[in-house]
């Protein structure tokens, strides 16, 4: 029952805390940070000991009738797209509470609302049953709301109710789309992998598939979905940031390829095309708009849009290198991208202002702070070494290498694609030049750099991000059985598909 231990661990934190006397509420922080901590022990201790990443079908397979009346079974499984992504979000989560320690207003709410979010992502990630996997996505919901909406900034209450309103409305496909499978075909199941073993053709098939692509597509999120992220962003803390974009986003990558890909391969065959057009979009629309940004976390939310447009490309391609190179795209972003988003915190700290116009000369005043930012921006402009150098060429390997597309489309694919990685430099180091250098506003003259606590998160986040980029099979060796059993999937069904000239040329 290891899978049920991770995620009802840290709903146990969650008592604990209501239980915690008024007296300790100072404890609270301490006790979210070692319940998270021991979560994270427990997911790598099962996972090193029990978790067979040359297996590339579902493993650690739980599964209890909870409530037979509605066919709703606590069903957990694991296998490589969701052990990666669990470890990534039990990672993110704790470190979201340790850069919180300083949270003074409602503390004891703001880390139980910590550890719900941590149990409903474990949940998302690890769900074999339709609609237990929809309640957690649901329930997620609920803490990020009010994570927003209380502890945010002057227009918190206009970025919750855009996040909520998005996300819900949603909600509202997904539960459409995953209902008509589990009543299609030869009797009712709400069985993730029995619903994968159907058959979906037609426009049955192609309607479902667009239900799931605009409900997981609005947390990706997706053009045009995306506007509610830099609302989000900007008046969110950087603790959620980090946590916004380090898991939320990767749930809509995920149940992408758990639902669109596994359980609709022929209309994603059909749909791939368009699906790689909207990945170029997000990659572009969302660099030119990060341009236009003069507040930095919105410009990082932006950047967030573009790369998480990687990940269509790579789902779009149909391939196992593409497949690869979207889950290790996720994994990478969820690292960089938390990073930035911390480091964007620890000086906002120092400066109480988040406007590029306003800061400057800060490398001289903050040169630990100063050097991490720029590390981390480097990662995410995906700097040879690097993670985000990996993930992107192999999701450029995964294009090219797939002859089921014609020539042309992939090449005009490719460039396109390629002016984002062109424009994506040109924003985030024109955002260090300015905050970093420049003439020094002597408001900002005099302010302490990190402290050991926020040194250790951002090196926590900046380490693995090295390592991968050095040693991609760190990540790419949990995934690439089950990526690889996916792309076989996706070629069984191609055979039967290549008379549509409107996919393949």
């Amino acid at each position: 029952m290891d899978l049920s231990l991770i995620v009802l661990l840290p709903l146990a934190g969650v008592l604990a805390l209501v239980l915690l006397p008024a007296s300790l509420q100072k404890a609270c922080r301490w006790v979210a940070f070692t319940t998270l901590l021991a979560d994270l022990g427990l997911m790598l201790w099962s996972f090193s000991r029990h978790f067979d990443p040359a297996f590339g079908s579902l493993q650690l397979v739980e599964r209890i009738d909870w409530l037979p009346a509605m066919g709703l079974q606590w069903s957990l499984a694991a296998d490589g797209i969701s052990a990666p992504l669990v470890l990534l979000s039990g990672l993110v989560t704790l470190l979201t509470v340790a850069a919180s320690w300083d949270v003074e207003r409602k503390p004891r709410l703001y880390f139980a609302l910590l550890l719900a979010q941590a149990s409903a992502q474990a949940v998302v990630f690890l769900s074999q049953d339709f609609l237990l996997f929809f309640l957690a996505w649901e329930l997620e919901l609920v803490p990020v709301y009010l994570l927003i909406a209380i502890w945010g900034g002057q227009r918190r209450q206009y970025a919750a109710t855009k996040f909520i309103l998005y996300t819900a409305t949603a909600s509202l496909l997904i539960l459409i789309s995953g209902l008509a499978l589990a009543f299609h075909g030869d009797g009712f199941t709400l069985n993730l992998a029995e619903l994968a073993s159907r058959s979906y053709g037609g426009s049955f098939g192609l309607l479902c598939y667009l239900g799931f692509l605009i409900g997981f597509g609005v947390k990706l999120p997706m053009f045009p979905l995306h506007t509610w992220l830099p609302d989000a962003h900007g008046e969110a803390n950087a603790p959620i940031s980090m946590l916004l974009a380090g898991v939320l986003l990767k749930m809509g990558g995920y149940a992408l390829i758990r639902f669109n890909v596994q359980m609709l391969p022929d209309a994603h065959l059909q749909l791939a095309p368009a699906l790689m057009v909207l990945g170029i979009v997000n990659i572009v629309w969302g660099a030119l708009n990060a341009f236009a940004q003069d507040n930095v976390k919105r410009r990082i939310a932006c950047s967030s849009v573009s790369h998480m447009g990687f990940v269509l490309l790579g789902i779009a391609a149909v391939n196992d290198l593409g497949l690869s190179g979207a889950m290790l795209q996720m994994i990478s972003h969820g690292l960089i991208a938390a990073g930035l988003f911390f480091v964007t915190g620890v000086f906002y700290e120092r400066t109480k202002t988040l406007s590029i116009p306003n800061m400057g000369g800060l490398a001289k005043v903050l040169p630990i702070t100063f050097a991490l930012f720029v590390i981390t921006c480097l990662a995410s402009l995906a700097l040879p070494g690097m993670s985000g150098f990996v993930s992107e060429i192999t999701v450029f390997l995964g294009i090219t290498s797939n002859d089921a597309f014609t020539t042309g489309f992939r090449v005009i694919t490719i460039v396109l694609a390629a002016i984002g990685l062109v424009l994506t430099p040109m924003y985030l180091l024109s955002m260090c030049r300015r905050v970093f250098f420049g003439p020094r506003i002597p408001a900002l003259a005099k302010l302490g750099d990190m402290s050991p606590r926020e040194l250790t998160i951002a090196l926590v986040l900046v380490v693995p991000t090295l390592m991968i980029g050095f040693w991609p099979q760190l990540a790419t060796g949990l995934y690439d059985a089950t990526t690889d059993s996916i792309a076989a999937q996706l070629h069984n069904t191609v055979q039967t598909a290549l008379e549509l000239p409107s996919v393949f040329g």
